[in-house]
């Protein structure tokens, strides 16, 4: 896994886009600051750019860093993704018109890993072209997507993974609703 972690590591930090497990589904990914690979991630998908896409963090530090707080919520049951209405230090790319934010905790081992190392957020969208279905295994994952990417993580990828994050979202006003 080390040896998945460091080439992962190497691509991301000059700037390339991976294809990877996470703890939900297959995704695409980035460094989450660079401007220039966010904007490669949505021509590979072929999503408009308006659509924000989601973060992830190795910790409650890194989110805090971010967010400015932790949310007092139970998020310990299945992988939530959390939209904040204010963010710091990601690219304003990933962000909504209204300047929030997607984030989330990941609990998958490779992903902290790569995340810690790199010392800051990747991007973590699903591994489809906008409008398709999100593959379930990395068998199903299109050739477009593949071949578009600069590394393809070498781990579980004859597993099923069909449960992409509970998505919940943080009003200005500190009421919370859910998405998905």
């Amino acid at each position: 896994m080390q040896i998945e972690i460091n080439n992962a590591l190497n691509i991301v930090k000059k700037g390339g886009i991976i294809l990877y497990p996470t703890d939900t589904i297959w995704g695409i990914g980035c460094d989450a600051t660079n401007s220039d690979a966010v904007s490669r991630i949505f021509k590979i998908k072929k999503r408009v750019d308006s659509k924000a896409l989601i973060s992830l963090v190795a910790d409650k530090q890194q989110l805090k860093n971010i967010t400015g707080k932790i949310p007092d919520l139970d998020i310990t049951s299945s992988p939530t993704t959390i939209i904040y209405p204010k963010t710091k230090g990601l690219s304003r790319k990933l962000l909504a018109s209204n300047g929030s934010a997607a984030i989330r905790i990941t609990k998958d081992y490779f992903c902290q890993k790569l995340i810690k190392n790199l010392g800051k957020a990747i991007i973590s969208t699903s591994a489809n072209i906008s409008g398709v279905a999100n593959p379930k295994k990395f068998s199903e994952i299109s050739e477009e997507i593949k071949t578009n990417v600069d590394y393809i993580v070498n781990l579980r990828q004859d597993e099923l993974m069909k449960s992409p994050s509970v998505i919940l979202k943080i009003n200005e006003d500190g009421s919370i609703i859910k998405i998905r």
